[in-house]
């Protein structure tokens, strides 16, 4: 830093805030640490009181902390999201459109371990909406070394941190099981809770066939939803251990190849996931899911929805926040729920 008068002072940086009190009507900094001084902005400082100024006297190998910023944001900006304006060093990303946020979890940690510079962010692997706000940066100090920014760049390889994956259009196949509701012994109250979930995101439910528990009969339906185009297929019930909930059978002798059958979630333990030529989705559903307010069906939908194809291991991160604590006011996804285990 350097002190100089205010009058010569058009066109350097401030090394501080410059607050301005009125008495009954503000105390706020008139202009913010980093603020490169105009000629406009002379007779303001004299008017607070500011004869001098401390300002940033360049130097070779050092940037200001907007340019150090900008540096972030090329590191994070990946596909649909934008920034905003740079104040202060900071810069943050804004979704443009509805979808999945992915991030490059170690490129993440290796950049905060820098120090004098951080990235903060949502939570990875779950929904934004365009408009919300995705990640925030900073440089720490007002002056960094250009190496150390280098660093930073390097450590993030030639892909951003940050994607946000949208979501695309899948014709849906619904399969209810259980003879109790294909005998009309009881109503089907889980094929509405399915339908509700799916109208949240750009799904169409090309049919919904109900099957009674004979396992032949199930993977007959899957079938002839493949035949007529479905892309997703979800059947619910019947995924127990009783002898005759027979859904996980009928699902792996539709051709498809099981991801898992089990999932370290709570509700939702006995949730398969299965695909059919690779990456078409077929899920089965256990009973869970049509009375708990959220279960693992919440955490996986929307990724599959944005065409990410799961595997078991992303099944098995979900262990470290997949206790659903059943709160009396829910608040998900603001919650834990689903959130803490990705590595």
């Amino acid at each position: 830093m350097k002190l100089i008068k205010t009058e010569d002072a058009v066109g350097h940086v401030l090394c501080h805030d410059i607050t301005q009190i009125i008495k009954g009507v503000t105390k706020d900094a008139v202009f913010r640490k980093g603020h490169i001084v105009t000629e406009e902005d002379i007779p303001v400082l004299l008017s607070v009181g500011k004869e001098h100024l401390y300002v940033w006297e360049k130097e070779e190998g050092m940037l200001h902390e907007n340019e150090a910023a900008e540096i972030l944001r090329q590191i994070c900006q990946g596909t649909n999201m934008h920034p905003s304006d740079v104040k202060e060093g900071k810069i943050e990303l804004i979704a443009d459109c509805d979808g999945v946020l992915k991030i490059k979890r170690d490129k993440l940690y290796q950049i905060n371990s820098l120090g004098e510079m951080m990235i903060a962010s949502r939570h990875g692997d779950f929904p934004v909406k365009k408009g919300d706000k995705i990640a925030g940066t900073r440089v720490i100090p007002l002056v960094i070394s250009e190496e150390k920014m280098e660093q930073a760049k390097r450590a993030a390889g030639s892909e951003p941190i940050f994607d946000v994956s949208p979501y695309v259009h899948k014709k849906v196949g619904i399969v209810t099981t259980g003879s109790e509701v294909y005998y009309k012994r009881i109503e089907d109250t889980f094929t509405p809770v399915i339908k509700e979930k799916l109208a949240e995101y750009d799904t169409e439910i090309l049919d919904h066939i109900i099957c009674n528990d004979d396992h032949e009969m199930i993977t007959k339906a899957i079938q002839t939803l493949l035949e007529k185009g479905c892309d997703m297929i979800i059947c619910t019930g019947g995924m127990s251990v009783d002898p005759d909930d027979r859904t996980p059978l009928a699902i792996r002798n539709a051709g498809t190849q099981i991801v898992s059958y089990g999932a370290p979630v709570l509700p939702g333990a006995m949730f398969l996931l299965a695909y059919y030529e690779g990456n078409l989705p077929i899920m089965g559903l256990p009973g869970c899911v049509m009375y708990a307010k959220r279960t693992i069906f919440d955490l996986v939908l929307p990724r599959i929805l944005t065409g990410e194809v799961l595997t078991g291991e992303d099944l098995n991160r979900l262990g470290e926040g997949g206790l659903c604590l059943n709160c009396p006011v829910c608040t998900f996804p603001n919650c834990g729920f689903g959130k803490g285990g990705a590595r």
